[in-house]
């Protein structure tokens, strides 16, 4: 059975830069859960080095748009990041293949559709 994801526009509430400083779940998305395959960091405030992931598949346009924002602030802050192709994983395919492209911030969903440049580097801070 297929568990639904709240619809929540991410586009609607840009409040949440600070988020992490609060000790909120990180995105749009109340209780948030780690990806399959991605490992969470149990305390993001503890550790100082942080990991995107961005999960898409190959022909999204949508993708392209956000590896270029992905790289752009990985590169400025020196962060470590990675993409995986959902269509590689059943398990990935079946919970994102309507959200992509989807970011992680070490191993917790971050923003899908579009990446928020000024929002992704706020959860990097």
């Amino acid at each position: 059975m297929r568990t639904l994801l709240p619809q929540v526009n991410p586009f609607v509430n840009r409040r949440t830069k600070s988020v992490r400083q609060r000790g909120r779940s990180p995105g749009p998305f109340q209780g948030s859960q780690a990806a399959p395959g991605a490992s969470a960091t149990v305390n993001a405030m503890a550790d100082t080095t942080h990991r995107i992931t961005l999960l898409g598949k190959p022909g999204c346009h949508l993708c392209d748009d956000a590896r270029a924002v992905v790289e752009r602030v990985a590169g400025d802050l020196g962060v470590t990041w990675e993409e995986r192709d959902i269509t590689g994983s059943p398990e990935l395919y079946e919970k994102y293949w309507e959200m992509i492209p989807v970011t992680l911030v070490d191993g917790v969903q971050h923003d899908y559709w579009r990446v928020d440049e000024a929002r992704l580097r706020a959860a990097l801070s």
